[in-house]
């Protein structure tokens, strides 16, 4: 009777941190535009502004006119990122004048981000599902953005949708964490086999990353729960 009692206390404990790891999903995804704004000044803003848009006098006014963007987005006033600042035109006007050149992903995508980070989340995916990226580390941020931006919205199958993309990329930078995200969004739609796959999936593929370090605990509760 006290192992029967001890089994059910485990369980409901196990309940408790999922429903907290719950209130906590649309916190978490803060974090990851930290990581992204950095990620993509450094991986795109720089290298692929430099290599690939000073192919043309367009082009090379487009990054010309992107920096200010970029910059903006780098100090994370995201107000200046959409409209500018007087001076300089933001990434809304940018794309009227050049969006359809190579950079228009590029502004589409600090356009994104940046209405993301200001909780409007509809306006985000207007624009982040129309980035295109081939970079093997841009690529996954964007599309964890996009489906950082549905899970706010609560659409859980577009948001597993763009995690499972992103996870596809194999690097350790970005694919671990989308798994990770993946395995959060699976509990939202209390599928625990396949967010329990998602997470053993980093156990088993990235062990150098971070999320390694944490994922023990969040496979050893799932593992409970499906006994």
């Amino acid at each position: 009777m006290n192992k029967e009692k001890k089994h059910t206390g485990n369980k409901n404990l196990a309940v408790g941190e999922a429903i907290s790891r719950t209130e906590q999903f649309i916190e978490s995804n803060k974090r990851m535009l930290t990581i992204a704004a950095i990620a993509i000044v450094v991986i795109v803003g720089g290298w692929l502004a430099y290599r690939t848009f000073v192919a043309a006098p367009r082009e090379k006014n487009a990054a010309a006119e992107l920096f200010p963007i970029q910059n903006y987005f780098a100090m994370g006033d995201y107000e200046k990122v959409l409209k500018g600042d007087g001076k300089h035109i933001g990434a809304i006007a940018f794309l009227d004048t050049y969006g359809s050149g190579k950079s228009s992903s590029l502004a589409k995508y600090y356009a994104g981000a940046a209405y993301l980070q200001k909780g409007e989340y509809q306006n985000a995916i207007d624009y982040l599902s129309d980035v295109k990226f081939s970079d093997i580390l841009a690529a996954p941020l964007a599309k964890m953005l996009l489906a950082d931006a549905y899970a706010e919205l609560s659409k859980w199958d577009e948001a597993i949708k763009y995690y499972e993309q992103a996870a596809k990329y194999d690097n350790e930078m970005t694919a671990p964490y989308a798994l990770l995200k993946l395995g959060e969004v699976y509990e939202m739609k209390k599928d625990n086999a396949k967010a329990l796959e998602a997470f053993k999936k980093i156990k088993k593929d990235y062990p150098r990353s971070m999320e390694y370090q944490e994922v023990e605990k969040y496979i050893s509760r799932l593992e409970a729960l499906l006994q």
